[in-house]
């Protein structure tokens, strides 16, 4: 824990982001705060979060009922009652066989409810009138150049054929489905597919080698997998099929692999020879484009799964985490429609494949409203570091979200590649991941946000399919700042003991003292390892320990200091890997840096860190010694790095998260496991001969 002297909010104190009163006025925020007779913030935070005394319109339970008719959420058939929490439990209970299920770690929400996500994100935007349907849905473009549209009456239509088609090879409600898919616009679809039949989607990051695969159509027995025969990265084809079909080897299960060509494979004059089981692969063209156009949406229970998300996780088994259409269903479209001000004609950007959470969540939020969705297939440096820029530029798009590790990297290209380009239509920035450093924030909001776009900073994760933290767009901003809770999102810090430190300005633990819609059910693995991972730190009250070191400034602003779990014990003393970036960042020599714990004979744990330069600036032990006094004046001189060392590059996954696992194998010389999920792995090299 640390008092309100840490220096980590010392370069943050100052608020840089202050909208004007005619932005605020316009954010659909704002038009509900004025429904409901709303002044400020904090009494937005508690009266969504809390039942307050004497007024009726308050509280979790209230927030999320009113909000399903707020957002125009669709049920088939009206829900009993907003939730049933029933009976808690605590996870030493969890392998009892008589032990009850209920509590907030297995709240039923919208009981007795009938819905479909596929109905409320597609079916009733295609059904209406002309102009609807010809609304565009999604606007994609590939590495290489190629453009393609795709309007709600034609992802309904193809859609529909992917249920006729999921049907046609025995998938019922509540079978697995895989897409291990590039990123193309027919992954929309399948999606949408899978909810319509009442399968459960299991998307695969598609940077996935073997291994990691494997692993996930092992533990979710699906029978139908979604592949592609490849993609494009950096200009080069990367050959999926393969990678698909040594994992189905490896995992079992898949009885019908249906595979789009993206690289062209299926013409017997393409170049590219891909292989082919006659008894099991399909191309999509014979297997769904050849199918029936007309589906009749099934009408599902609000608990029924939709979505089998497995969390990208460090260590250990990943887990399984379930979600349902009425949970999804009302996180996605809450956080889209007034954290990121969805607006009709916006066009909405994330930076994601459909096998991280946030490719499901732009989806589904987006498209509840009938939405544009801009989808980008390639590397964003590719051929130049300017390719986001330009996009953004040419598709007028209106948000855009992205890792703070991909805009330290495309900081370090220069400002100029911006040059030339107007962003003007950019209305709100974006960003989740990992912890922010002041210095490239500030970048981020004056350069691409042209000092006007505030920075939606978040922080939630795959186990709720949305944010415990969010800035809502008519608030002011510090740099780094994830604002606060997120509307209807009961979330304190505290101690060790589970005391609440929110109001002290003290660090501790980031946890919600109450379920969400959105929470995941359990793990697909059961209930015990679900209750152990999340409930079992603080059991009375249970609470949801989410692992994040979360800080309340004595302004009101919420900082997260990295995992919690991560924690570098130094001599006794600990400290968080993102606190050593940070600081080490903070130097203007620095543009990207990864601290690991290494052993040491004296202290137990030494710090180690690799960092990588701006252009122009020397490797020298000059600066090696200025950089371990910045992190000793900024965190305490126990926490000095043992040693800096310099590369030009750091393992990261597509998303842009720095792999911190890989460089502690890599320097301690550890078996460095599955890299599957590694997007540079020519940086491994980069670590071995680190300066």
């Amino acid at each position: 824990m640390s008092d309100a002297t840490d220096p980590a909010l010392e370069d943050v104190d100052e608020i840089v982001h202050d909208p004007g009163r005619e932005f605020v006025e316009s954010t659909n925020v704002y038009d509900f705060m004025e429904t409901y007779d709303i002044d400020d913030y904090d009494e937005l935070i508690e009266r969504t979060t809390s039942e307050v005394d004497g007024e009726p319109e308050s509280g979790v339970d209230w927030f999320w009922d009113e909000l399903v008719d707020y957002l125009g959420i669709e049920f088939y058939e009206e829900y009993d009652e907003v939730r049933d929490d029933g009976e808690a439990r605590s996870a030493s209970e969890a392998s009892g066989e008589t032990a009850s299920r209920g509590g907030p770690q297995f709240t039923d929400w919208y009981p007795g409810g009938e819905l479909n996500i596929a109905h409320n994100v597609l079916d009733r935007h295609a059904a209406v009138d002309e102009e609807r349907r010809n609304r565009v849905a999604t606007i994609w473009e590939g590495e290489d150049g190629d453009i393609r549209e795709v309007t709600y009456h034609e992802l309904r239509r193809q859609s529909n054929k992917v249920a006729n088609a999921l049907e046609e090879r025995g998938i019922e409600t509540g079978d697995t489905v895989g897409l291990y898919m590039p990123m193309v616009p027919e992954v929309v679809s399948i999606l949408y597919g899978c909810f319509k039949v009442g399968a459960i989607a299991v998307p695969i990051f598609s940077g996935f080698g073997v291994d990691a695969a494997a692993t996930r159509i092992a533990d979710s027995e699906c029978s139908v997998l979604f592949t592609g025969d490849g993609f494009y990265r950096r200009g080069d084809p990367v050959f999926l099929k393969s990678a698909a079909d040594e994992a189905i080897q490896e995992a079992g299960h898949v009885e019908h692999t249906i595979v789009f060509d993206r690289l062209g494979s299926s013409d017997r004059h393409s170049e590219h020879e891909i292989p082919w089981s006659d008894d099991r692969d399909e191309w999509w063209d014979d297997a769904v484009e050849a199918a029936d156009d007309e589906y009749e949406t099934k009408a599902l229970d609000s608990s029924q799964e939709s979505m089998l998300l497995y969390s990208s996780g460090t260590t250990g088994k990943p887990k399984g985490i379930v979600h349902t259409h009425a949970g999804v269903q009302v996180q996605c479209a809450k956080e889209v429609y007034f954290g990121m001000d969805l607006k009709p004609a916006d066009r909405f950007f994330w930076v994601s494949d459909i096998g991280w959470m946030m490719g499901p969540w732009t989806l589904i939020g987006t498209h509840t409203f009938g939405g544009t969705v801009f989808m980008y297939e390639g590397a964003p440096d590719h051929p130049e570091p300017d390719r986001f820029w330009e996009m953004i530029d040419r598709h007028e798009l209106t948000q855009f979200g992205i890792s703070p590790t991909a805009i330290r990297a495309l900081r370090k290209h220069g400002d100029e590649w911006l040059e030339g380009y107007d962003l003007s239509s950019l209305r709100l920035l974006g960003s989740t991941g990992e912890p922010w450093d002041p210095e490239s924030w500030r970048w981020f909001y004056e350069n691409v946000g042209n000092g006007e776009a505030p920075i939606i900073n978040i922080s939630g994760g795959t186990e709720i399919c949305g944010c415990f933290l969010m800035p809502m767009p008519t608030q002011p901003l510090k740099p780094c700042t994830l604002g606060g809770p997120g509307l209807g999102m009961d979330i304190d810090i505290v101690d060790r003991d589970g005391s609440s430190v929110r109001e002290d300005n003290q660090r501790g633990f980031l946890v919600a003292r109450d379920s969400c819609p959105s929470m995941t059910k359990s793990l697909w693995s059961g209930d015990e390892r679900y209750l152990n991972e999340y409930w079992s730190t603080f059991e009375d009250p249970p609470m949801w320990n989410h692992g994040d070191w979360a800080q309340k400034d004595a302004d009101g602003f919420w900082f997260l200091h990295g995992r919690a779990d991560d924690a570098l014990n130094v001599a006794g003393r600990k400290v968080g890997p993102a606190e050593v970036e940070g600081a080490l960042i903070d130097h203007e020599a620095v543009n990207q840096a990864a601290a690991i714990g290494a052993p040491d004979e004296t202290t137990g744990t030494a710090v180690v860190t690799y960092v990588i330069l701006e252009d122009g600036r020397e490797e020298s032990d000059d600066l090696k010694a200025e950089l371990r006094a910045q992190v000793g004046e900024e965190l305490g001189k126990p926490f000095r790095p043992r040693e800096i060392l310099f590369v030009d590059d750091l393992p990261k996954t597509q998303s842009g998260k720095i792999i911190r696992r890989a460089i502690e194998a890599t320097y301690t010389g550890e078996d460095l496991g599955d890299m599957s999920s590694i997007e540079n792995p020519e940086a491994l090299e980069e670590l071995a001969d680190a300066r």
